[in-house]
């Protein structure tokens, strides 16, 4: 079988642990805006465990610009676009590349800091069946304040990680709030902490999470 490759040229990858093709899990690592590939990969030691380096594969794509869309992820959809489309489209090629090398849904996770949180969790709604976790590290659905989070398909059962600060300047309480429920009403098994004074940075507590995902994932 060949695996079709709608990867954009701009778009640079970056990998690390396991090969695809021998790996029994995959994760894709979504960079914050104005961060690279590199930053979000210095992540997978943190992540890492002896029986992990040699079972998951990890897969930090590079956003053109270091940004995958311009505007806040509070703005109205089509001040992001065609941007996010972009974008979601990366992930997909990269979900359905990892699908060819062997790896199924159920068993490639989602991991995103920042806007790259905002991005893994709206392709993981917009286009929702089993994966093997959605983590995401201050972020939450991409759309205006009133939007109605909407979506067709089922998460049934993907576990979902979303961890952010309640002092975080950038994602608002409600939206994480909205973002949870939104998740849940799709099947998901959502994991929502808050974290009293925390700002727009990560805590020991999300990373053990993450870990915990990334376990599962080489078990099942």
């Amino acid at each position: 079988m060949t695996a079709p490759d709608p990867l954009s040229p701009d778009v640079t990858l970056l990998t690390a642990g396991a090969p695809v093709e021998t790996a029994r899990a995959a994760v894709i690592l979504l960079h914050g805006r104005g961060a690279s590939a590199l930053d979000i990969l210095a992540l997978t030691p943190r992540l890492d465990s002896d029986r992990a380096t040699q079972k998951v594969a990890f897969l930090a794509p590079q956003a053109p610009g270091r940004a995958w869309y311009p505007r806040h992820f509070l703005a109205p959809l089509d001040e992001n676009e065609p941007a996010l489309s972009t974008a979601l489209a990366t992930v997909g090629a990269l979900i359905a590349r990892i699908e060819v090398s062997g790896i199924p849904a159920a068993r490639i996770a989602l991991l995103g800091f920042s806007q790259g949180a905002c991005l893994a969790l709206e392709y993981a709604a917009r286009h929702a069946r089993r994966y093997g976790g959605v983590i995401a590290l201050a972020g939450g659905l991409i759309g205006p304040p009133g939007t109605l989070f909407r979506y067709p398909g089922m998460l049934a059962g993907t576990p979902v990680f979303i961890g952010c600060g309640d002092s975080d300047p950038h994602i608002p309480l409600a939206r994480v709030n909205e973002s949870a429920a939104a998740l849940a009403e799709l099947g998901a098994q959502v994991d929502r902490r808050i974290y009293p004074g925390l700002g727009h940075t990560l805590v020991q507590d999300e990373i053990d999470a993450a870990r915990a995902i990334l376990h599962a994932l080489i078990d099942a």
